[in-house]
């Protein structure tokens, strides 16, 4: 795929380029409660910004029902990416409308607008060709050229990220280029020991990818609310902590699978255990105990991998090469379930491994829990999409970059 190095050889001065950001942003109310995806986007804005460029910046955020909705505005992230260029930012209050044409007309060389979120146009996701493919002919009357960078949104078949590029000259942003390298190295010539962490609620989310990982790591580490879909498959009882035992069937073979192919399986030893989930509102103390893993009391739901857990995971990070992350050990979000979660990114800063933190909540935990995010290899701004290359689909969004 061609890159934005190319773009700027050739000369962005006074041409219209189109970003595909991912300015989807967690918020409360119209307050950004973390701006990482924004910040990510800034270094593809800015260069062409100052080669001249007239940048126009589109992205999706939340999942508005097809039509405008305030509360999914992306006004606030216009307003934030204003203040980490230090220019003004001018806001289209729809997407491909007159406030969208006027004010991508109205722009000088140089100068940078956001257009309304995407979603709020029904076309944007749907899955009629036809329809998504109207959209895009509409988007592209707004630019000349068009630039990738939203990664966490390349596994999405939708128009800004698929049918648009077909449409435009295009090429890879910063941001995507950066993203697609690192996976690569967890892909292709992977230093070892190779050793992946997943946690989150569901083992269905992660099923995909440990049966790609299986063929290739040398140890999965497993935490979150899936761990306890893996204990029930060995036959410990879970109390009343997230199951899904319709995959109990599923994880039974990939643990057969993995002690045929050498692969280490590590599941903690002790668990944190409550009788009811912590009030996520006032994080009022929940004063959970710890119980051994295969010995979780009817009625009790673990929250957290315990403290001999997190000796554990640590230890078998210590001496990998190349580590991927996704999902928290724990509900990371309450302080009395977030040590599990807290020891997975110490141990990865102390491995002398090459680590990636695989976007979503893990990349959110490193940010809420104090982290510096430069005591990591990489930190990708999209969890889905990370998890997908790792299964080895084709993302949309990326085959659309390729020539």
């Amino acid at each position: 795929m061609k890159t934005i190095d190319e773009l700027l050889t050739e000369g962005v001065a006074g041409r219209r380029v189109f970003v595909r950001a991912d300015l989807n942003v967690p918020l409360d109310g119209t307050t950004i409660t973390d701006d990482g995806r924004i910040r990510a986007v800034v270094p593809t804005v800015a260069k062409l910004a100052e080669a001249g460029a007239r940048v126009v910046v589109a992205s999706h955020l939340g999942r508005p029902k097809g039509a405008p909705d305030p509360a999914f505005s992306l006004a606030p992230a216009a307003a934030r990416l204003g203040e980490l260029l230090g220019a003004d930012v001018a806001f289209a209050t729809d997407t491909v409308g007159d406030s969208a044409r006027a004010t991508v007309a109205g722009l000088a060389d140089g100068q940078v607008a956001v257009i309304e979120n995407l979603r709020f146009n029904a076309g944007e996701t749907s899955k009629d060709d036809a329809e998504r493919g109207a959209f895009a002919d509409r988007l592209a009357e707004l630019a000349d050229v068009y630039v990738g960078d939203g990664f966490g949104a390349v596994h999405r078949k939708h128009a800004s990220v698929f049918d648009l590029p077909a449409r435009l000259p295009h090429y890879a942003g910063y941001l995507i280029a950066t993203e697609v390298g690192v996976l690569k190295k967890l892909t292709t010539d992977v230093q070892r020991p190779y050793a992946v962490v997943l946690g989150g609620a569901k083992v269905s989310d992660k099923l995909g990818v440990i049966d790609h990982l299986l063929e290739r790591a040398d140890r999965i580490l497993i935490g979150g609310g899936m761990v306890f879909t893996f204990l029930a498959a060995q036959g410990h009882e879970v109390g009343s902590s997230l199951l899904q035992e319709d995959q109990i069937p599923v994880v039974k073979e990939y643990i057969e699978r993995a002690k045929e192919r050498g692969v280490e399986f590590v599941l903690p030893v002790d668990v944190l255990v409550a009788g009811e989930f912590p009030d996520m509102k006032t994080k009022a103390p929940a004063n959970p105990a710890t119980v051994a893993a295969d010995a979780i009391p009817a009625g009790q739901m673990g929250l957290d991998i315990g403290p001999e857990s997190r000796k554990l995971y640590a230890s078998k990070l210590a001496d990998t090469a190349t580590v991927f992350w996704n999902g928290p050990m724990g509900v990371f979000e309450h302080p009395d379930y977030a040590e599990g979660t807290r020891a997975v990114a110490q141990a990865l800063i102390d491995s002398p491994a090459f680590t990636v933190v695989g976007g979503g909540d893990s990349a959110a935990a490193v940010r809420i829990l104090g982290f510096d995010e430069n005591a990591f290899g990489h930190i990708s701004t999209g969890g889905g999409a990370s998890l997908e290359y790792l299964e080895g689909k084709t993302l949309p969004g990326l085959a659309a970059l390729e020539d």
